[in-house]
């Protein structure tokens, strides 16, 4: 089932773009389980230590998309400014998470996934901000 299915279930109705707004919390949510997956593959790689700064990258990012996905999955109440700083910060998170797991694409492949979900879940987050 998608967030969209979910959100029409709301009894209040939803005040913005329903379409964005389901599509960055799948966005995040994706990108949150993958980010998590691939920290614990860069555990399981030989050159671990290497693997240090995209592992924390991996992990920050998980952290702030979860975030991200429960305050846009809130609609009662909206605090539409509150939604555009969750929305920024995981706009940031990921850019830099696919950057750094970018720089290990070509050699694992947990990585190339990283990084193209997150610029993915960058687009939906940029997509539903541009509407705010």
């Amino acid at each position: 089932m998608s967030s969209a299915a979910m959100l029409d279930t709301h009894p209040s109705g939803i005040s913005l773009n329903r379409d964005a707004i389901a599509r960055a919390i799948d966005a995040t949510l994706t990108c949150s389980q993958r980010c998590t997956a691939c920290a614990d593959a860069c555990l399981a790689e030989p050159d671990v230590a290497e693997m240090a700064h995209c592992i924390r990258d991996d992990l920050d990012c998980a952290d702030v998309c979860q975030a991200t996905s429960r305050v846009l999955t809130r609609q009662t109440a909206h605090d539409a400014a509150l939604k555009r700083a969750v929305l920024e910060a995981c706009i940031e998170v990921c850019r830099a998470c696919a950057a750094t797991c970018g720089e290990h694409r070509d050699h694992h492949e947990h990585c190339r996934i990283c990084a193209d979900t997150c610029d993915d879940c960058v687009q939906a987050c940029q997509a539903l901000l541009d509407v705010l």
